[in-house]
């Protein structure tokens, strides 16, 4: 049901952007990265978290790992990353296809700077074996995301 509702999202909202799905799974960013023909960086993982009760999401580069301090610094507290059971709950994607499209309900949503040094990401499309390919800007512009520095 998650991919149905990537689906939906882009049919709606980016018509012209198509889903790749793989024959082999895609669910980590090294497998991503070999399905794809792109570098582990340029995929565009997408982190769900826990600040106080509000959930959000950080969609980051691949290699890029969250920096306590930094993500401190932003938010204003610590960020806790949600278990598989919460992520589905809040996405509706399974974890190794969440992705910024096609949520039930509005999150807020972050880039972080990290994937600025490519004009293409790849992030997944709502299952373990699907992405797309799209312009960085496009991707925030696309989900109201804002900028941040959250990462090292």
């Amino acid at each position: 049901m998650s991919l149905e509702s990537v689906r939906a999202f882009l049919r709606a909202h980016a018509p012209d952007i198509e889903i790749i799905e793989t024959a082999e799974s895609s669910s980590t960013v090294a497998l991503a990265a070999e399905a794809h023909g792109v570098e582990p960086a340029q995929i565009a993982k997408t982190i769900c978290l826990r600040v106080g009760e509000q959930m959000m999401l950080v969609v980051a580069g691949g290699t890029a790992r969250l920096d306590n301090r930094k993500f401190k610094d932003t938010f204003g507290a610590k960020g806790r990353m949600l278990d598989a059971e919460e992520v589905v709950a809040v996405t509706s994607h399974p974890v190794g296809g969440v992705c910024p499209f096609g949520l039930p309900s509005p999150l807020p949503i972050y880039c972080d700077i990290s994937l600025k040094r490519f004009d293409e990401v790849v992030p997944a499309a709502g299952s373990t074996n699907s992405a797309v390919r799209i312009e960085t800007g496009r991707l925030a512009e696309l989900t109201g995301a804002s900028w941040v520095d959250v990462c090292q």
